[in-house]
């Protein structure tokens, strides 16, 4: 098994994006196509969430399986290298989530969260948005 440089790492992470990643396009395209609305990356709200829908009370996070450490996945999984920098990271990460979780429900939010793995199937996934959507808080 070949091993990752520092530098081949340094590369990948650089060009990972924090917005307008593909996932997020796929979820924003898959909400206009529902017919909804939405704000993006709502910097007053804790966690600056992805899909901010106003009048509905209602926001979609769509979290990265690695970056989040979605529990089960297989596209999560803590690097072979450098793990005593790794698991710290994604446990803070994973704690920061909650926080803000908590933080939303407490300011009246209802939250979706949306896992990367998710993505494979639109026709599930879109039934999933319409529900969440339409419902009554």
């Amino acid at each position: 098994m070949d091993r990752v440089t520092t530098a081949q790492r340094r590369e990948n992470m650089r060009r990972i994006k924090s917005k307008d990643s593909i996932p997020e396009l796929i979820v924003r395209r898959l909400v206009h196509r529902l017919g909804y609305r939405y704000r993006l990356h709502d910097h007053t709200l804790p966690g600056r969430p992805d899909l901010v829908f106003p009048r509905r009370r209602k926001i979609i996070f769509l979290h990265g399986c690695f970056w989040h450490a979605h529990t089960r996945c297989k596209l999560a999984h803590t690097p072979a290298t450098h793990q005593e920098y790794w698991q710290p990271k994604l446990d803070r990460n994973k704690a920061r989530d909650r926080a803000h979780l908590r933080a939303l429900k407490e300011l009246g939010w209802d939250v979706l969260i949306i896992w990367e793995c998710e993505l494979t199937n639109t026709v599930l996934l879109g039934d999933r948005i319409r529900g969440f959507l339409a419902m009554k808080p």
